[in-house]
């Protein structure tokens, strides 16, 4: 039987356990997702964007992976279908793998789509959650990169809208292009897309934010065009217990374009967190 990785003995630093994982929507659809799991200490649950991967967040977990327990939990976003698709569903399926797979509040890390369901479930079920760290996250303001997409986008065009997300465009993978063209040229991927960007634009939390008493850090590019400063300065002013840590030179994704400062943001506010939870 493979061992289930929320419920195992701590890992070394260098050691980590890739497992799929089958969840059941509200929907009542098995959903399969990735779990990765590394590290040993307080676990801090790693959420991605739209477009993202586990791979996403390795750069930071490489970096942080000896001071803390990193879970890494990667959702097939864009193969979703009904109410399963939708910011909704996401938070639901998210939930259901923290209640049935962990055994402690931890900290959602989330970038993006992937902050927002981290503010909603704050909200919803605190009882999950010792802290929350956001890069970028949808739930006051952001610009969808899908408006206007042609009906059989070119690579090109997909290429063009990736490097929105980043100031420094070089830091962009060739596999994620490859990755998103593929998707978003299939009926399924665009229609995906699109619901869960509608999704997330029409759920604005700002009547809610003063509900999360959770200490929250914010990781903000300050050339972030997707989420842009003033939308970080609105969590900054809503949220009770939320700090920033601004990145000069980078736009969506500090994950990627400036690991060093977001692990060693992450790293500081682990390390002040209350014990216990």
């Amino acid at each position: 039987m493979t061992p289930d990785p929320s419920i195992a003995q701590p890992l070394a630093p260098a050691e980590a356990v890739r497992t799929p994982l089958s969840l059941r929507s509200e929907a009542g659809v098995s959903i399969q997702a990735q779990v990765v799991d590394s590290g040993a200490g307080p676990r801090a649950v790693f959420l991605h964007g739209l477009v993202g991967l586990n791979e996403h967040w390795e750069l930071v977990v490489d970096r942080v992976q000896g001071e803390m327990r990193c879970t890494r939990l990667e959702l097939p976003l864009l193969s979703l279908n009904g109410s399963d698709c939708s910011i909704q569903g996401v938070e639901a399926l998210t939930v259901q793998y923290l209640d049935e797979h962990v055994s402690e509040p931890v900290v959602l890390v989330g970038n993006s789509f992937g902050g927002h369901v981290a503010l909603r479930i704050a909200l919803r079920r605190p009882d999950l959650v010792r802290g929350l760290v956001l890069a970028g996250s949808s739930g006051l303001f952001e610009r969808t990169l899908v408006k206007g997409a042609p009906i059989h986008p070119s690579r090109e065009w997909v290429a063009e809208k990736i490097a929105e997300l980043f100031y420094d465009p070089s830091k962009m993978m060739d596999d994620d292009i490859d990755r998103a063209h593929a998707v978003l040229t299939t009926r399924q991927g665009k229609r995906a897309m699109v619901r869960l960007s509608k999704t997330a634009r029409r759920n604005n939390l700002a009547d809610r934010m003063n509900e999360i008493e959770q200490p929250t850090m914010l990781i903000w590019g300050r050339q972030d065009v997707v989420t842009p400063p003033s939308a970080a300065q609105g969590f900054l002013d809503l949220l009770p217990n939320a700090e920033i840590v601004w990145v000069e030179g980078c736009g969506h994704t500090p994950m990627l374009e400036a690991p060093d400062v977001f692990a060693e943001s992450l790293i500081d506010f682990m390390g002040r967190l209350p014990s216990g939870g």
